[in-house]
């Protein structure tokens, strides 16, 4: 390889990620509902749809010791403190939404911040709450499983828009997953 190649390498492959980046702010901005609805299509709907709500439970549940174990690795940080409360809150907050599928409340367009801890929740509070939303959540999967709401039904949410109570158990189990990577533990 020449001295003018090792050069133009790193610099092709440079121009070809900002050429993506760029492409894809392009889209998002000019064709955000259509990206939103492709993701929500691929990421939630499309996988979810095709497990029972036992299935999305189990995975719920499985998914929930593995939150539990990075939330018992945690350091006592404001960091972490913030992202726990931030993942209860969304957890939270989804419960309402899959209780509305159920038919056990009305619909509500409201926020995830009313629904976390106090902001002066311990740590080890923190790590014993997540556990027992989740366990929550786990139960509501049970009820939907024992009780499914009639094909078609959707709950909307704020920024996704509308999803199928299976989705909405998957969109869970993911967002606790990608928001606890964030946990960092002692140093």
């Amino acid at each position: 390889m020449t001295k003018r190649s090792k050069v133009f390498v790193p610099v092709l492959v440079t121009a070809a990620t900002v050429g993506v980046a760029a492409g894809t702010v392009y889209v998002v901005r000019h064709r955000g509902d259509e990206v939103k609805g492709f993701f929500v299509g691929q990421a939630l709907e499309r996988p979810a749809e095709r497990l029972s709500y036992a299935d999305l439970g189990q995975r719920l549940e499985r998914a929930g010791l593995r939150l539990a174990g990075r939330a018992a690795r945690a350091a006592d940080t404001g960091a972490n403190r913030a992202v726990l409360t931030h993942v209860i809150g969304i957890e939270r907050w989804g419960q309402n939404r899959l209780r509305v599928a159920l038919g056990q409340r009305g619909y509500v367009r409201d926020e995830h911040h009313p629904y976390k801890p106090g902001a002066g929740a311990t740590l080890r509070e923190l790590q014993d709450v997540l556990s027992q939303t989740r366990s929550q959540t786990v139960d509501l999967a049970r009820q939907l499983h024992a009780a499914p709401p009639a094909g078609g039904t959707t709950v909307e949410h704020n920024g996704l828009g509308p999803l199928t109570p299976k989705a909405w158990l998957r969109y869970l189990t993911q967002h606790a997953d990608l928001e606890t990577r964030r946990l960092r533990g002692e140093r």
